[in-house]
């Protein structure tokens, strides 16, 4: 304190009772954060007391990760000390994800040995923000359902459903799934043959049918298919013929070929994998089998 009654604290004096550098107050007070209560004669910078708890408010706000900015709106009363909490809550919240994305990712790279081409690759789709990962979503299902109206809308749902975004703490396995995942939705032939498939889809539906009609026909061939496996019927014989007549009524077999060979394609069983992958859950039953028991009978069998 200067001795001439005023109470008054040099920038030393205010160093030497709060415990921080001289170099550091200085720094503060350049930011606007605690300017001195006035300049001596000499134009050194001089503090009253309660310039001490104002500094003791800082360095908190400071340690606590605080920029000078919103110190600074603290300080000068335009913000309480809650609400750039809150602010600096959601912020960290951000870091944390963005951290948890790059652990998962450095842990993909040293488990697969991924090269350098291919660390900044899944690095880049990993980082994707939230809005932009919707993006290729949305464009996904654009080019694969939009302007067929007639497609079922459960369908639609479903596989909406099943493109779930990147989780705010993923495993490494869930990293590399997204990457391949976000690479095979953005790749013109899948999208080709998924909008193919919701043709088929949508051309077996005329507007009178109600929605799950197709999800209704792929348990009923999934049914039907296995009880025929189990009973040891081959897909050329004349027992297939009267499943397939069970299923199918008097439906076009060519086109219904055409779609059931265009459904079981390998990156589509993929796609189905990588989803569930993503989700963190299991992947749903594929019906390998089962499918490619009715593409055979329908191959030996095209006409009913």
């Amino acid at each position: 304190m200067i001795d001439d009654g005023t109470g008054l604290l040099t920038i030393g004096q205010l160093s030497r009772n709060t415990g921080l550098s001289v170099r550091t107050i200085r720094y503060w007070s350049d930011a606007g954060v605690l300017p001195p209560a006035t300049r001596s004669s000499g134009g050194y910078r001089l503090y009253d007391a309660a310039a001490v708890a104002r500094l003791e408010l800082v360095r908190t706000l400071r340690e606590l990760g605080l920029g000078l900015g919103d110190v600074r709106r603290v300080m000068a009363g335009e913000a309480t000390v809650a609400e750039v909490a809150a602010t600096h809550v959601a912020a960290l919240d951000a870091q944390i994800r963005s951290l948890k994305v790059t652990r998962a990712v450095l842990s993909t790279v040293a488990r697969r040995g991924s090269t350098a081409e291919e660390m900044t690759l899944m690095n880049k789709l990993a980082r994707l923000s939230a809005a932009e990962r919707k993006r290729i979503i949305d464009d996904f299902m654009e080019e694969t359902f939009g302007g067929l109206d007639t497609a079922d809308p459960d369908i639609r749902t479903r596989m909406r459903f099943s493109l779930a975004d990147l989780p705010d703490d993923p495993t490494s396995e869930q990293v590399d799934a997204w990457v391949e995942l976000a690479e095979l939705i953005q790749d013109p032939a899948f999208r080709a043959r998924m909008r193919k498939m919701i043709e088929f889809n949508a051309a077996d539906r005329g507007p009178e049918l109600p929605s799950g009609t197709s999800l209704w026909f792929m348990s009923r061939l999934v049914q039907l298919a296995s009880e025929a496996r189990e009973r040891g019927i081959a897909p050329e014989s004349p027992q297939a013929e009267q499943v397939l007549r069970q299923l199918l009524g008097n439906a076009d077999r060519a086109a219904v070929l055409d779609r059931m060979e265009s459904a079981t394609h390998t990156e589509l069983a993929r796609f189905r994998e990588l989803t569930a992958l993503v989700r963190g859950t299991g992947p749903l039953p594929a019906h390998r089998e089962e499918f490619a028991w009715v593409v055979a009978a329908l191959r030996a069998q095209p006409a009913g």
